[in-house]
Formats: C-alpha cells, sequence, structure tokens
C-alpha cells in the first residue's frame, strides 16, 4: 500500500517594508550626503564597535536605506556590505519616529519567515534607532541584532537613541567636511584665475 504524498505547503511570507510617504525627499537627502558606498571611516566604526560592545551583540551596524538595497557605512559583526531593501528590517524601521525593537523576531509575523531570520545571520532580536539628517529625514539606522531573543529595557532603548544621535552628529561632521572641501576647491580655483 502506497501512501498519498501530499506537498507540504509553503511557509508564510514575511512583510515587506513599505515606502514613506516622503520617499522621493527622503531619497534626494541620503544621496545628498555622499555617504552611500563611500570608504571605511573609524568615527562609524567606533561607534558600531562601541555599540556592540556595550549591548552585548554580535552585531551592530550603521545601515543606509537605499532605493533598493540597505548599505552598511559600519557593521561590526557581519561581513557584508549591503543586503535588499525588501527584507531589511530597517526598512521598517524607518517609519519610527524614533526606535524600532523587535524582542524575538521568530514571534513577529512581519519578521518570522524573512530569509535573514531563518538564513544567515539568523537575526532573533533587532533594535534600531533612527538616524536623520539636519532636515529631519529618515536616512536609515543605527541597529543592533542578536541571534538570541532578549528583553530591551526602557534603559536599554534611551541609551540606544542617545548612540544613534552620535552617529547623526558624525554624518552631520561629514557633511560639513565635504562642504568645507569644496569651498576650499572653490577658493583655490578663484586664486588661480
Amino acid at each position: 500500500m502506497t501512501s498519498a504524498s501530499h506537498p507540504s505547503s509553503p511557509p508564510p511570507s514575511f512583510v515587506r517594508p513599505s515606502l514613506p510617504a516622503n520617499e522621493e525627499s527622503r531619497l534626494a537627502a541620503l544621496h545628498a550626503l555622499a555617504l552611500l558606498d563611500s570608504g571605511v571611516d573609524s568615527r562609524f566604526d567606533r561607534l558600531t564597535s562601541l555599540a556592540a560592545d556595550f549591548f552585548a551583540v554580535p552585531m551592530a551596524i550603521v545601515s543606509l536605506v537605499d532605493a533598493h538595497r540597505q548599505w552598511f557605512k559600519s557593521a561590526c559583526g557581519l561581513n557584508v556590505k549591503e543586503t535588499p531593501r525588501d527584507i531589511s528590517f530597517c526598512g521598517h524601521a524607518i517609519h519610527e519616529e524614533t526606535l524600532m525593537v523587535v524582542e524575538d523576531a521568530t514571534l513577529d509575523q512581519r519578521f518570522a519567515n524573512n530569509p535573514l531570520v531563518i538564513g544567515p545571520p539568523h537575526v532573533r532580536f533587532y533594535a534600531g534607532a533612527v538616524l536623520r539628517d539636519v532636515t529631519g529625514h529618515a536616512i536609515g539606522t543605527l541597529c543592533i541584532i542578536d541571534t538570541k531573543a532578549r528583553v530591551f529595557s526602557e534603559q536599554d532603548r534611551r541609551r540606544l537613541v542617545s548612540f544613534g544621535e552620535l552617529v547623526e552628529q558624525d554624518v552631520a561632521h561629514h557633511t560639513d567636511l565635504r562642504h568645507l572641501r569644496g569651498v576650499l576647491t572653490q577658493l583655490e580655483l578663484e586664486t588661480t584665475l
């Protein structure tokens, strides 16, 4: 007697992040910063390393949410430079005012079947402080990630937001330096004419 084979039903899909209402101006603000695809910057690396140590997590990332990807300006504990936006946690986080916390991704219907949860890096815990440029556009997050579920207290939340504010200061500093270089270049051109 042979048993009938029943195809297994596919796992329920995960929820892809929606686009913010101001997506066009948000992307323009992000691109104006000239941080995407830029080189290594020790200021950002120090902050992700410090955040990973402080919260005792294996991964901390400065993630910039571009049109179709999230690109990592700094990634402590992760050996990739970007992932698709449609599977990103940060794509969801940029809709928040200051912070998004997922204490156990396997229990959250938005993420339970996300490729980053069911496969490497096996995200179980995620907390992302929203990063904004000087005009207030959400450009990405400073996020911390663990492969184990964890409780994130109100004090932890406040501290992660403070870490995010330090990253925002470095973003502003980067913009100021870029502007200053432009002014100096213009002055040099004017003096040679």
